[in-house]
Order: C-alpha cells, then sequence, then structure tokens
C-alpha cells in the first residue's frame, strides 16, 4: 500500500510505501486518531521496516491507495 503525506507550509509530500497486505481500514483509524489530537505523532512501519513519524499538527492531508507498478529505466526486456 502506498501512502502519500502533505506536510503543512512544505511543497514535499511523504511517500511511504508500506507491507503488502496492510490493512486500509485500520490505517485511516489511525491516521484519523492521530490528525484527532495536534499533540499526536502518526508512526508509520515501510515496507523496509524503517519507522516514520509524523507529527499530526504538520499533517495537511493523506492519501491511501494500493501500490502501483512503476516502470525503472527503457523498459528493455532481455532474451
Amino acid at each position: 500500500m502506498d501512502v502519500r503525506i502533505g506536510i503543512v507550509q512544505s511543497i514535499k509530500e511523504l511517500e511511504i510505501e508500506l507491507p503488502d497486505g496492510t490493512d486500509q481500514d485500520g490505517l485511516s483509524r489511525q491516521v484519523e486518531e492521530a490528525m484527532g489530537n495536534a499533540d499526536k505523532v502518526l508512526w508509520l512501519t515501510d515496507r523496509r521496516g524503517k519507522k516514520i513519524g509524523v507529527p499530526s499538527a504538520r499533517i495537511a492531508y493523506v492519501e491511501l491507495g494500493e501500490n502501483e507498478s512503476r516502470t525503472v529505466g527503457f523498459g528493455v526486456s532481455a532474451r
């Protein structure tokens, strides 16, 4: 699952790839809980096990979606 988090007063976004099989409804509840209190931190663990914390007071928006396949390079197949 891909998560994109917009940060207040920043033109950059955080893009985090979560492990396959992440519960989207559970993650939505976690985001709502964190954003309901400006003193909380939203903690996520990416697919490599790295923990990322975002202060909820700095979150502008959160986008949740399925992993998108991305092509890197020229897409030439080896024969």
